[in-house]
């Protein structure tokens, strides 16, 4: 639930599903720009942050 809720998050508002994901950091700040730039550009930062981020936990989920 809270995946999809990110994943959301990330196309209408894309800073925040972004902050929901990592957290503070210079891919936020990032995103921020690129949404700044527009909407567009940032929605998709986000949702590829937003997918790596997923598939990085899952990765991790697995080896352990």
């Amino acid at each position: 639930m809270m995946k999809l809720l990110r994943f959301v998050l990330g196309l209408l508002l894309p800073p925040l599903g972004v902050f929901l994901s990592v957290g503070i950091g210079p891919t936020l700040l990032i995103n921020i720009l690129l949404t700044f730039l527009g909407w567009l550009p940032g929605s998709i930062h986000a949702i590829w942050v937003i997918a790596k981020h997923e598939e990085r936990i899952n990765r991790e989920g697995e080896i352990y």
